[in-house]
């Protein structure tokens, strides 16, 4: 039997929800690292290393120089990716500025507008972020973790290059917001 939606704007904005699955970080003593890459990193150069030989690296060597050139080389990359995408809002806003007549079409260009503008705003945050890290590998703070000075893991850093927190410090913290506010 078809589905009868009152009008055509529910009927576009209708979606069939489904349960998201459930995504657990994988916990670094979990992650199985190759033998085989675990000597990689001495005869690589840091900017052709690849995760897998970053993770295979010896728990002794963590945060030496060859992996802090490593996250310095994605946080730049991040960097300038961010900015070229800056210019590119910047240069798109400015073209679109054309006068619609159609009150429908004025408001979805508008809310195209504020979702693009938001998104910038989440970057400029990010870029703050990619700045302070770059000054955490400067000061030899970069990969631990600023309340227990524990170190945080490459593989952890690998997803998110401007971790501040270990995965269990991050949990209470955030238990903590969800249990008492911000």
């Amino acid at each position: 039997m078809a589905q009868t939606v009152a009008s055509t704007a529910a009927k576009a904005s209708y979606t069939q929800s489904t349960p998201s699955p459930l995504i657990v970080p994988a916990l670094p003593s979990s992650i199985k690292k190759d033998p085989k890459l675990a000597n990689n990193w001495k005869t690589t150069p840091a900017a052709q290393l690849s995760d897998a030989e970053l993770m295979a690296m010896p728990d002794t060597e963590y945060m030496n120089t060859v992996q802090l050139a490593v996250f310095r080389l994605k946080l730049m990359k991040l960097k300038l990716d961010i900015l070229n995408s800056a210019g590119e809002t910047t240069e798109h806003l400015r073209e679109d500025t054309s006068v619609v007549p159609d009150p429908a079409d004025r408001a979805t260009i508008e809310e195209e507008h504020a979702l693009e503008l938001r998104t910038r705003d989440r970057e400029r945050k990010l870029l703050k972020k990619i700045e302070q890290s770059i000054g955490r590998i400067d000061a030899g703070d970069y990969g631990y973790c600023d309340e227990t000075g524990e170190p945080i893991g490459v593989g952890r850093l690998l997803a998110r290059p401007t971790a501040t927190l270990s995965l269990e410090a991050q949990q209470r913290r955030e238990l903590k917001q969800k249990m008492f506010g911000d």
